[in-house]
C-alpha cells in the first residue's frame, strides 16, 4: 500500500486536508503551532484505490519539542511515495519552504505543491507566485471552503498504481462491545472533574440485554490503551513496545495531544496500542489539551486493556487515583505499570507495592509490573502478560462449572434474606466477554446485597483464572428471562 505525506509549516492546514480527505473529523485542528506532534496515520480510498495517509506535524523549529516534531516530519516525508507539500496562500512564498522542497524533489518522489487558503477566484493569480518551485504539479485549494480539490484528488489517483485498486468489498466487521459512558467525569468541555462519584452495576437486565455467544476471534486483536498523568513515559513505553521511535517523546508536560495507535503481530495476535494525551487536573489543562482528553475518553469506550503508567521514582499521586477511576468505571482489563523503576527505591518494593493496593483497591485484580520504557528494562515480559489477561478478559465459563461453583458457595455461605423474604439464587451463566459478565437468576433480584456479590467474585476468582479482568454480575428475575 502506497504512502501519502501532508507535509508543511505549522498552522497551513495539513490536519484540514486529512480530515477532508478521510471524511472525518478526526485530526484536531487549531489555530495554535504544534497542534499535530504525532505522525497520524488512516488508511483511505481515493476514488477506487486504496492507500495510507499521513498527518504530519508543522516543519516549525526552535524549542526541543518543534525540533522533535519537525524530525518525525520529515521522516514520514522520506518513507512516502507520495508526497503533498502544503503552504499558505496567503503568505509569500518562503526561501526555507523551497530549499525543504527542492530536496524532496531529488528524491525522485512523486511530489505536489499544494496552496492552501485560495478562498476565491481572485486569489488564483497568487499562485503564479508559487511556479519558482519548478514545478508543475501545483493545486491551488481552499481546504476551509472545498474548492479546487477535485484536481488534487485526480492527480493522487493518477499517481496511485493500477494494482493498488480495490478488488473486493472490505467490509469492516463491528463487534457490538457497548459500555456504558459515564459523563460525570469530564464537563462539556472534556475536562477531568474533581468529583468521587461512583458508578456502581445496578443489578438489573436492561431491556435489551441478551445472551451472546461467545466469538473466539475476539481474542485474536487486543486493543491496549496507554494511560496515565503527563510525564509518566506513556510514549516512551509506546516506543518500546513497538521497538521504534514511533511517538514523539520529549520533556515537555503534555506532549501527545492525538491518541496514535499502531499495531503488530505477536503470537498469533494484533495487538494495538493507543497512546494517549496525559491527563491533568482541570485548573492545570492548557489549551488544545483540552481537545485532547475529549479524545482519551472516547479511546477508552473503545478498548479492551489498560495500561495504566505510573512514575514508579515518584509518590502516587491523587490523579493518579482518578485515573485509575477511568479504567474502573470503563469495565477495562488492566495491568498496573511501574515505569522509571531504575530511577526507583527497589529497596521498598513492598512498601511501594502494598501503598499502591490501598489506594487502588478497585484495581486489586490487576497484576503489576515494574519496568524502564527508557531502558526497555522487562518491557519484554509485558507482552506475556497482555495475552494472558486477554485471555481471562475473553474467557466463557461453562454453565456447568459457573453453578458448581455457585452452589459450592452458597452451601458455605447462605444469602441473607431481606425483609424476612428468603433469597435464593437458582442458577448463573455467562452471557457476555470483554468482561466476564455473568446473569443470576434469582427469584428477587433486588435482594442480592452488594457484600454477596462481593463474596461470589472472590469464589470465582479462586476457582477461575480472572487475573487482569474486572467479574460484572446481572441479577436477573427467572420468570421475566
Amino acid at each position: 500500500m502506497k504512502k501519502i505525506a501532508i507535509i508543511g509549516q505549522p498552522n497551513v492546514g495539513k490536519s484540514s486536508l486529512f480530515n477532508r480527505l478521510i471524511k472525518e473529523r478526526d485530526a484536531i485542528i487549531s489555530e495554535e503551532a504544534g497542534t499535530t506532534r504525532d505522525v497520524k496515520r488512516r488508511v483511505i480510498n481515493i476514488l477506487d484505490k486504496e492507500a495510507m495517509l499521513l498527518d504530519t506535524g508543522g516543519l516549525d523549529k526552535g524549542c526541543e519539542l518543534f525540533d522533535r516534531i519537525k524530525d518525525k516530519s520529515l521522516d514520514a516525508a522520506y518513507g512516502a511515495d507520495i508526497i503533498l507539500f502544503m503552504v499558505d496562500g496567503k503568505s509569500l512564498p518562503s526561501e526555507d519552504d523551497k530549499k525543504l522542497f527542492y530536496k524532496l524533489q531529488s528524491l525522485q518522489k512523486h511530489i505536489a505543491l499544494i496552496v492552501n487558503k485560495i478562498d476565491n477566484d481572485k486569489m488564483k493569480e497568487k499562485l503564479w507566485e508559487y511556479y519558482e518551485f519548478g514545478t508543475q504539479s501545483i493545486f491551488g485549494i481552499s481546504v476551509a471552503h472545498n474548492r479546487g480539490t477535485s484536481e488534487m484528488i485526480q492527480w493522487i489517483y493518477d499517481t496511485l498504481p493500477q494494482e493498488d485498486i480495490i478488488k473486493e468489498d472490505k467490509s469492516i466487521i463491528v463487534t457490538n462491545t457497548t459500555k456504558p459512558t459515564h459523563d460525570e467525569i469530564y464537563d462539556e468541555n472534556g475536562f477531568l472533574e474533581d468529583d468521587d462519584t461512583e458508578v456502581e452495576d445496578d443489578g438489573i437486565f436492561g431491556m435489551n440485554d441478551m445472551i451472546k455467544e461467545f466469538n473466539p476471534k475476539d481474542i485474536d486483536h487486543i486493543k491496549i490503551a496507554i494511560i496515565g498523568r503527563v510525564n509518566v513515559g506513556k510514549s516512551s513505553l509506546l516506543n518500546a513496545l513497538l521497538n521504534k521511535d514511533r511517538a514523539v517523546v520529549s520533556s515537555v508536560a503534555g506532549t501527545t495531544i492525538d491518541p496514535i495507535d499502531e499495531s503488530i503481530n505477536y503470537a498469533g495476535k494484533t495487538l494495538t496500542f493507543v497512546d494517549t494525551a496525559g491527563i491533568r487536573r482541570r485548573g492545570k489543562i492548557e489549551g488544545i489539551e483540552k481537545y485532547a482528553l475529549m479524545r482519551t475518553k472516547a479511546m477508552l469506550d473503545n478498548a479492551n486493556i489498560a495500561l495504566l503508567v505510573l512514575d514508579a521514582s515518584q509518590p502516587l499521586l491523587e490523579l493518579d487515583e482518578k485515573i485509575a477511576g477511568l479504567v474502573d468505571k470503563n469495565f477495562l482489563a488492566a495491568i498496573i505499570v511501574l515505569n522509571k523503576w531504575d530511577a526507583a527505591k527497589k529497596d521498598e518494593y513492598e512498601k511501594i507495592v502494598q501503598n499502591l493496593r490501598d489506594r487502588f483497591k478497585f484495581l486489586h485484580y490487576a497484576p503489576i509490573i515494574t519496568l524502564s520504557a527508557k531502558s526497555r528494562l522487562r518491557v519484554n515480559k509485558l507482552y506475556e502478560m497482555i495475552l494472558h489477561v486477554n485471555e481471562n478478559y475473553s474467557q466463557r465459563i461453562p454453565t456447568s462449572k459457573l453453578n458448581e461453583v455457585l452452589e459450592r458457595a452458597m452451601q458455605r455461605h447462605q444469602l441473607p434474606s431481606m425483609h424476612g423474604q428468603v433469597i435464593r439464587i437458582y442458577y448463573a451463566t455467562q452471557y457476555q466477554t470483554r468482561p466476564p459478565r455473568i446473569a443470576l437468576l434469582m427469584n428477587k433480584p433486588q435482594g442480592l446485597h452488594f457484600t454477596y456479590r462481593r463474596y461470589l467474585t472472590n469464589k470465582l476468582r479462586e476457582a477461575f483464572d480472572f487475573t487482569g479482568t474486572p467479574i460484572l454480575f446481572k441479577a436477573k428475575k427467572r420468570s421475566s428471562l
